[in-house]
Protein backbone atom coordinates (compact mmCIF):
# COMPACT_ATOMS: atom_id res chain seq x y z
CA UNK A 1 0.00 0.00 0.00
CA UNK A 2 1.22 3.41 -1.06
CA UNK A 3 2.28 5.74 1.80
CA UNK A 4 2.10 9.45 1.27
CA UNK A 5 3.71 12.35 2.68
CA UNK A 6 1.81 15.70 2.92
CA UNK A 7 4.35 18.79 3.05
CA UNK A 8 3.56 22.58 3.02
CA UNK A 9 5.59 24.67 0.68
CA UNK A 10 6.19 28.26 1.57
CA UNK A 11 6.04 31.18 1.71
CA UNK A 12 2.54 32.15 1.85
CA UNK A 13 0.16 30.76 1.46
CA UNK A 14 1.66 28.03 1.72
CA UNK A 15 0.47 25.07 -0.40
CA UNK A 16 -0.35 21.71 0.65
CA UNK A 17 0.88 18.59 -1.28
CA UNK A 18 0.76 15.16 -1.44
CA UNK A 19 3.27 13.12 -2.86
CA UNK A 20 5.12 9.27 -3.31
CA UNK A 21 7.47 7.60 -5.50
CA UNK A 22 10.88 8.55 -6.85
CA UNK A 23 12.11 9.54 -10.05
CA UNK A 24 11.04 12.31 -12.84
CA UNK A 25 8.32 14.70 -10.70
CA UNK A 26 4.50 14.04 -12.20
CA UNK A 27 2.46 17.25 -10.29
CA UNK A 28 -1.35 16.42 -10.17
CA UNK A 29 -3.31 19.41 -10.34
CA UNK A 30 -7.38 19.07 -9.32
CA UNK A 31 -10.39 20.49 -10.60
CA UNK A 32 -12.53 23.31 -8.86
CA UNK A 33 -14.69 21.45 -6.71
CA UNK A 34 -11.69 18.31 -6.37
CA UNK A 35 -8.35 18.26 -3.83
CA UNK A 36 -5.40 16.71 -3.82
CA UNK A 37 -7.59 13.39 -2.16
CA UNK A 38 -8.99 13.24 -5.82
CA UNK A 39 -5.50 11.92 -6.98
CA UNK A 40 -4.85 9.66 -4.93
CA UNK A 41 -6.36 6.45 -6.19
CA UNK A 42 -4.20 7.60 -9.17
CA UNK A 43 -0.78 7.98 -7.39
CA UNK A 44 0.17 4.23 -6.51
CA UNK A 45 0.65 3.55 -10.02
CA UNK A 46 2.13 6.33 -11.16
CA UNK A 47 4.54 6.36 -8.18
CA UNK A 48 5.89 2.72 -9.38
CA UNK A 49 7.76 4.62 -12.11
CA UNK A 50 7.97 8.46 -11.19
CA UNK A 51 8.05 11.09 -8.19
CA UNK A 52 4.31 11.66 -8.25
CA UNK A 53 3.05 15.20 -6.26
CA UNK A 54 -0.56 16.34 -6.09
CA UNK A 55 -1.36 19.27 -4.60
CA UNK A 56 -3.56 21.53 -3.38
CA UNK A 57 -4.00 24.84 -5.34
CA UNK A 58 -3.91 28.05 -3.09
CA UNK A 59 -7.36 28.20 -0.65
CA UNK A 60 -8.68 24.35 -1.50
CA UNK A 61 -7.80 21.99 1.24
CA UNK A 62 -5.00 22.05 3.32
CA UNK A 63 -3.74 25.00 1.80
CA UNK A 64 -3.97 28.31 3.30
CA UNK A 65 -6.72 31.01 2.32
CA UNK A 66 -5.23 34.20 0.92
CA UNK A 67 -7.01 37.88 0.47
CA UNK A 68 -7.61 39.29 -2.86
CA UNK A 69 -8.74 37.77 -6.15
CA UNK A 70 -7.88 34.47 -7.88
CA UNK A 71 -5.47 34.27 -10.67
CA UNK A 72 -3.62 31.53 -12.74
CA UNK A 73 -0.68 33.58 -13.04
CA UNK A 74 -0.63 33.15 -8.99
CA UNK A 75 -1.17 29.94 -9.45
CA UNK A 76 1.76 29.58 -12.30
CA UNK A 77 3.98 30.76 -9.53
CA UNK A 78 2.70 28.08 -6.63
CA UNK A 79 3.29 25.32 -8.83
CA UNK A 80 6.95 27.22 -9.90
CA UNK A 81 7.55 26.70 -6.03
CA UNK A 82 5.95 23.24 -5.90
CA UNK A 83 8.56 21.90 -8.68
CA UNK A 84 11.40 23.92 -7.28
CA UNK A 85 11.08 22.38 -3.92
CA UNK A 86 11.12 18.98 -4.91
CA UNK A 87 14.77 19.90 -6.99
CA UNK A 88 13.23 19.34 -10.29
CA UNK A 89 13.82 21.14 -13.26
CA UNK A 90 11.11 20.53 -14.88
CA UNK A 91 7.50 18.22 -13.95
CA UNK A 92 4.89 16.52 -16.35
CA UNK A 93 1.95 18.36 -15.45
CA UNK A 94 -1.68 16.37 -14.93
CA UNK A 95 -4.77 18.52 -14.91
CA UNK A 96 -7.99 17.96 -14.33
CA UNK A 97 -11.30 20.79 -15.40
CA UNK A 98 -9.72 23.52 -13.73
CA UNK A 99 -6.42 22.24 -13.44
CA UNK A 100 -6.25 21.85 -17.41
CA UNK A 101 -6.21 25.55 -17.63
CA UNK A 102 -3.74 26.00 -14.44
CA UNK A 103 -1.54 23.88 -16.79
CA UNK A 104 -2.20 25.66 -19.87
CA UNK A 105 -1.36 29.26 -18.35
CA UNK A 106 1.64 27.67 -16.55
CA UNK A 107 3.05 26.02 -19.56
CA UNK A 108 2.39 29.59 -21.52
CA UNK A 109 3.98 31.37 -18.45
CA UNK A 110 7.08 28.91 -17.69
CA UNK A 111 7.33 26.75 -20.34
CA UNK A 112 11.17 25.38 -19.61
CA UNK A 113 9.70 24.01 -16.54
CA UNK A 114 6.60 21.72 -18.34
CA UNK A 115 8.17 17.79 -19.65
CA UNK A 116 4.93 16.96 -20.94
CA UNK A 117 1.28 17.67 -20.35
CA UNK A 118 -1.72 15.75 -19.88
CA UNK A 119 -4.95 17.81 -19.75
CA UNK A 120 -8.44 15.96 -18.61
CA UNK A 121 -12.06 17.22 -18.80
CA UNK A 122 -11.12 20.49 -19.87
CA UNK A 123 -11.89 23.06 -22.72
CA UNK A 124 -10.39 25.70 -24.60
CA UNK A 125 -13.85 27.70 -24.51
CA UNK A 126 -13.74 31.65 -23.22
CA UNK A 127 -16.90 33.50 -22.09
CA UNK A 128 -17.55 35.26 -25.24
CA UNK A 129 -20.82 36.83 -23.90
CA UNK A 130 -21.75 39.62 -23.01
CA UNK A 131 -20.67 41.21 -19.63
CA UNK A 132 -24.39 40.85 -18.50
CA UNK A 133 -25.01 37.31 -19.47
CA UNK A 134 -21.48 36.52 -17.85
CA UNK A 135 -22.62 38.84 -14.23
CA UNK A 136 -26.03 36.77 -14.50
CA UNK A 137 -24.24 33.13 -14.80
CA UNK A 138 -22.24 34.28 -12.06
CA UNK A 139 -24.98 35.12 -9.81
CA UNK A 140 -26.76 32.14 -10.73
CA UNK A 141 -24.04 29.82 -9.28
CA UNK A 142 -23.01 31.65 -6.52
CA UNK A 143 -26.56 32.92 -4.92
CA UNK A 144 -26.86 29.87 -3.42
CA UNK A 145 -23.29 30.18 -1.32
CA UNK A 146 -23.81 33.55 -0.72
CA UNK A 147 -27.60 33.10 0.85
CA UNK A 148 -26.27 30.68 3.55
CA UNK A 149 -25.95 27.51 1.72
CA UNK A 150 -22.46 25.83 2.46
CA UNK A 151 -20.43 23.58 -0.14
CA UNK A 152 -21.72 20.61 1.41
CA UNK A 153 -25.59 21.45 0.76
CA UNK A 154 -24.48 21.74 -2.92
CA UNK A 155 -22.35 18.98 -3.15
CA UNK A 156 -24.70 16.16 -3.83
CA UNK A 157 -26.92 17.37 -7.00
CA UNK A 158 -23.73 18.97 -8.66
CA UNK A 159 -21.88 15.98 -8.38
CA UNK A 160 -24.56 14.13 -9.88
CA UNK A 161 -25.15 16.31 -12.89
CA UNK A 162 -20.80 15.64 -13.65
CA UNK A 163 -20.37 12.02 -12.92
CA UNK A 164 -21.39 8.84 -15.24
CA UNK A 165 -24.53 7.05 -14.10
CA UNK A 166 -21.47 3.80 -15.82
CA UNK A 167 -18.63 4.91 -13.60
CA UNK A 168 -17.22 3.53 -11.19
CA UNK A 169 -18.99 2.17 -7.61
CA UNK A 170 -17.70 4.94 -5.13
CA UNK A 171 -17.05 7.75 -7.59
CA UNK A 172 -19.89 9.83 -6.97
CA UNK A 173 -19.50 9.31 -3.42
CA UNK A 174 -15.69 10.57 -3.57
CA UNK A 175 -16.86 13.86 -5.38
CA UNK A 176 -19.07 14.61 -2.89
CA UNK A 177 -16.81 14.19 -0.25
CA UNK A 178 -14.40 16.62 -1.76
CA UNK A 179 -16.92 19.08 -2.86
CA UNK A 180 -18.36 19.02 0.78
CA UNK A 181 -14.63 20.04 1.51
CA UNK A 182 -14.18 23.02 -0.77
CA UNK A 183 -13.88 26.65 1.32
CA UNK A 184 -16.45 28.89 0.33
CA UNK A 185 -14.73 31.89 -0.33
CA UNK A 186 -12.78 30.01 -2.43
CA UNK A 187 -15.11 28.62 -4.41
CA UNK A 188 -16.69 31.67 -4.97
CA UNK A 189 -13.56 33.35 -6.23
CA UNK A 190 -12.95 29.59 -8.24
CA UNK A 191 -16.21 30.02 -10.29
CA UNK A 192 -15.50 34.08 -11.14
CA UNK A 193 -12.03 33.01 -12.45
CA UNK A 194 -13.35 29.99 -14.51
CA UNK A 195 -15.81 32.56 -16.04
CA UNK A 196 -14.34 35.74 -16.84
CA UNK A 197 -10.90 34.69 -17.81
CA UNK A 198 -9.88 34.02 -21.50
CA UNK A 199 -7.98 31.13 -22.76
CA UNK A 200 -4.51 31.04 -21.95
CA UNK A 201 -2.21 32.16 -25.32
CA UNK A 202 0.10 30.20 -26.89
CA UNK A 203 -1.22 26.72 -27.51
CA UNK A 204 -0.08 26.88 -31.24
CA UNK A 205 3.79 27.02 -29.51
CA UNK A 206 3.45 24.34 -27.39
CA UNK A 207 6.35 21.71 -27.88
CA UNK A 208 5.98 19.17 -25.19
CA UNK A 209 4.08 15.65 -25.87
CA UNK A 210 0.47 16.54 -24.60
CA UNK A 211 -2.10 13.91 -24.31
CA UNK A 212 -6.07 14.46 -23.69
CA UNK A 213 -8.21 12.50 -22.43
CA UNK A 214 -12.52 12.95 -22.12
CA UNK A 215 -14.82 11.21 -20.43
CA UNK A 216 -17.60 9.88 -23.34
CA UNK A 217 -20.29 10.86 -21.29
CA UNK A 218 -18.69 14.02 -20.06
CA UNK A 219 -21.69 16.66 -20.17
CA UNK A 220 -19.93 19.51 -18.83
CA UNK A 221 -17.00 19.48 -21.32
CA UNK A 222 -18.12 17.28 -24.27
CA UNK A 223 -15.81 15.35 -26.54
CA UNK A 224 -16.15 17.94 -29.07
CA UNK A 225 -14.28 20.08 -27.00
CA UNK A 226 -11.74 17.87 -26.22
CA UNK A 227 -11.17 17.43 -30.22
CA UNK A 228 -10.64 21.44 -30.63
CA UNK A 229 -8.24 21.25 -27.47
CA UNK A 230 -6.28 18.84 -29.83
CA UNK A 231 -7.00 21.11 -32.82
CA UNK A 232 -5.41 23.72 -31.06
CA UNK A 233 -2.13 22.40 -30.07
CA UNK A 234 0.11 20.40 -32.54
CA UNK A 235 0.80 16.76 -32.16
CA UNK A 236 -1.81 16.05 -28.97
CA UNK A 237 -3.29 12.72 -28.81
CA UNK A 238 -6.71 12.32 -27.95
CA UNK A 239 -8.06 9.55 -25.50
CA UNK A 240 -12.14 9.16 -24.98
CA UNK A 241 -12.74 6.80 -21.60
CA UNK A 242 -16.19 4.78 -21.61
CA UNK A 243 -18.29 5.11 -18.94
CA UNK A 244 -16.80 8.30 -17.15
CA UNK A 245 -18.31 11.90 -17.13
CA UNK A 246 -16.21 14.83 -15.98
CA UNK A 247 -14.26 13.15 -13.48
CA UNK A 248 -12.64 10.29 -15.65
CA UNK A 249 -9.86 9.77 -13.07
CA UNK A 250 -12.07 8.95 -10.13
CA UNK A 251 -15.29 7.35 -12.65
CA UNK A 252 -12.35 4.79 -14.01
CA UNK A 253 -9.43 4.94 -12.76
CA UNK A 254 -7.74 1.66 -13.58
CA UNK A 255 -8.21 3.08 -17.83
CA UNK A 256 -6.87 6.30 -16.80
CA UNK A 257 -3.72 5.16 -14.93
CA UNK A 258 -2.93 2.70 -17.94
CA UNK A 259 -3.83 5.84 -20.83
CA UNK A 260 -1.65 8.22 -18.79
CA UNK A 261 1.25 5.60 -17.45
CA UNK A 262 1.18 4.45 -21.11
CA UNK A 263 1.59 8.11 -22.64
CA UNK A 264 4.50 9.04 -20.08
CA UNK A 265 6.49 5.93 -20.46
CA UNK A 266 6.16 5.33 -23.92
CA UNK A 267 7.67 7.21 -27.29
CA UNK A 268 5.76 10.40 -26.47
CA UNK A 269 8.72 11.61 -24.12
CA UNK A 270 11.48 10.28 -25.87
CA UNK A 271 12.57 14.24 -26.55
CA UNK A 272 9.30 15.77 -27.27
CA UNK A 273 8.21 16.57 -30.92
Amino acid sequence: MTTFETVRIGPAPFIAVDHAGEGELVVFLHGIGGNKRNWHPNMPAVARHFHAVAWDGRGWGESDDYEGPLTFEDMSGDLDRVIAHFGAERAHIVGLSLGVKAALNFVYLYPHRVASLTLCDGSLKSRRADPETLKEFVRLRQQPLLEGKEPKDIAEPVARSLVSPAAKPGALEQLIDSMSRLHKLMYLKAIELLVYTQDAPGLDRIKVPTLVVVGKDDRLTPVAEAEALVAAIAGAQLAVVENAGHLVNIEQPEAFDALLLDFLLGPARAGGR
